[in-house]
């Protein structure tokens, strides 16, 4: 299993600024698709954790930017599991640019499990297993 899931993202326009470089906050949202692939990847969909009534908050949000990218490149977001514990898992992401390979920004997020009624809870075993590679 790869410890690593890759997602090629071509800059839209909507997510350029009048120069055409990408608005900073999309690399969040740009997080957000690989950290939904990687789930995927590892065995389930993220939808189905909230049908059980469990929802990830992100609790903390981080990117160091290195270079730009601009409208019509194409982007790898590379996501990876940094730490797993029975309520809180951090993913750690690096964006880079297609044709070169260069690192142009990376980060991380930490995420808490929270049931419906928005109390701290343990993630469920199913979730643990298939994040950890034990399917």
């Amino acid at each position: 299993m790869k410890d690593m899931v890759d997602i090629e993202i071509r800059v839209r326009y909507a997510e350029t600024d009048q120069m055409g470089v990408a608005y900073y906050s999309n690399y969040f949202v740009w997080f957000e698709v690989g950290r939904t692939e990687f789930c995927r990847a590892r065995g389930f969909r993220y939808a189905d954790l909230e049908k059980q009534g469990y929802i990830l908050v992100v609790t903390e949000a981080h990117c160091k930017y290195r270079n730009s990218v601009r409208y019509d490149e194409t982007i790898i977001v590379r996501t990876g599991l940094k730490k797993l514990h029975k309520r809180m898992v951090i993913f750690s992401y690096n964006i880079l640019r297609k044709e070169e390979g260069e690192l142009i920004a990376e980060g991380e997020t930490k995420h808490i499990c929270l049931d419906s009624t928005g109390k701290v809870k343990s993630l469920p075993e199913r979730f643990i297993n298939c994040l950890s590679g034990i399917n």
